[in-house]
């Protein structure tokens, strides 16, 4: 039976990100190691996290703190928001994600640009930013008989309209 892959990409896992968790291969971009190591929070695979990290990583990595979130949380998807490079000739990438998930019942989102680079055939996650959403920009409507928006002190009809 088939079980497709907590990491969004439509694919079932057995070919999609546990290849890489296990160590039967690596992964081949920054965004697949990505994709690998939300699975990996979903699978609960502490020591593949652990394992991804680059070597500057491991100074910050605090096991317990990201056992208690992988095990805490109800993982609910991965979205990946845009990449710049980290493809299978690069040495460095940058993913942008959010990660949805539940905890003591509130719904809420890890939105993170995170680093990536290539050690040898193995792609590590370097470090990430909280990254926000773009901001939405509502566009106010000028009446053609209101003040004009420029500052002219004539009606928008009469200047910019």
């Amino acid at each position: 039976m088939t079980q497709p892959c907590p990491c969004g990409s439509g694919k079932d896992h057995a070919e999609c990100c546990t290849p890489y968790i296990s160590g039967e291969k690596p992964a081949p971009t920054a965004e697949a190691l990505m994709r690998s190591r939300y699975s990996a929070y979903v699978f609960k695979d502490l020591d593949y996290l652990k394992e991804s990290l680059a070597p500057e990583a491991l100074d910050g990595h605090e096991e317990d703190s990201v056992k208690e979130w992988a095990e805490k949380a109800e993982w609910l998807g991965l979205e990946i928001h845009d990449t710049w490079a980290g493809g299978e000739g690069d040495e460095a990438g940058i993913v942008e994600f959010s990660a949805n998930y539940i905890i003591d019942g509130e719904t809420l989102a890890h939105r993170e640009r995170a680093e990536f680079k290539r050690i040898g055939e193995h792609w590590r996650y370097v470090d990430g930013n909280m990254a926000s959403a773009q901001p939405i920009r509502k566009e106010t409507k000028v009446g053609r008989n209101e003040p004009c928006p420029c500052g002219s002190g004539k009606k928008f009809k009469k200047c910019c309209g």
